[in-house]
């Protein structure tokens, strides 16, 4: 058992080069921005079905994962660090994109349905339960496909950032690990608060 307080964050993604920028994986985005911020480098755990991080910062043990699952499988690394670290599924802190939300805006809620994610839709799968802490960034609406006016949606989601968007990303990233440093069990609803009503302009 840890002598620190911990915090568990997993970002959900594709594993593997091609998908490394794609607006899917802004949650594997997250997680490598914070970790570099000090300095600590992501290992393979097959136990775990995640590369996995961790460093200690102000009394504070940060446990960082990416599942090496694809995204529509998140939930069985989700279940293996559940089972391995024995800690409680609301503990968890999930980063994901969302098609719904725009470009520049935060989305946390502590519970909820899967709100058609399919990263989302697995981990409440496997854990059989909506009750845990999702973290939403923005990743703005498809375009639409103007032959049959449909949502070019696999295309929207599985294409690259472009410049301008990695600018907003980084004010996006800067916000939510100084929110996250803060967040503990006194502070909550604030720091949601908080991240709720961010919004790059």
């Amino acid at each position: 058992m840890s002598n620190y307080q911990e915090k568990f964050i997993i970002g959900l993604g594709n594993p593997g080069k091609k998908y490394d920028n794609n607006r899917h994986n802004i949650g594997f985005l997250f997680i490598q921005e914070f970790a570099e911020n000090y300095c600590s480098n992501f290992v393979l755990k097959n136990k775990l079905k995640c590369n996995y991080a961790e460093f200690i910062s102000d009394g504070v043990l940060y446990r960082m994962f990416m599942p090496t699952t694809f995204m529509n499988n998140s939930g069985e690394a989700i279940r293996a660090i559940i089972d391995w670290f024995k800690v409680d599924k609301t503990k968890l802190i999930i980063v994901v994109d969302d098609i719904d939300i725009p470009l520049g805006k935060i989305r946390v809620r502590k519970k909820g349905s899967s709100g058609g994610h399919n990263g989302l839709k697995s981990i409440i799968n496997h854990l059989n339960s909506s009750e845990f802490l999702r973290i939403r960034i923005g990743i703005g609406s498809p375009p639409i496909i103007d032959k049959d006016k449909k949502y070019n949606t696999i295309s929207h989601v599985l294409g690259n950032f472009s410049k301008q968007e990695r600018l907003i990303l980084n004010k996006i990233f800067c916000q939510m690990i100084e929110s996250l440093r803060k967040l503990n069990d006194q502070n909550e609803n604030l720091i949601l608060g908080e991240l709720n009503s961010f919004n790059v302009q």
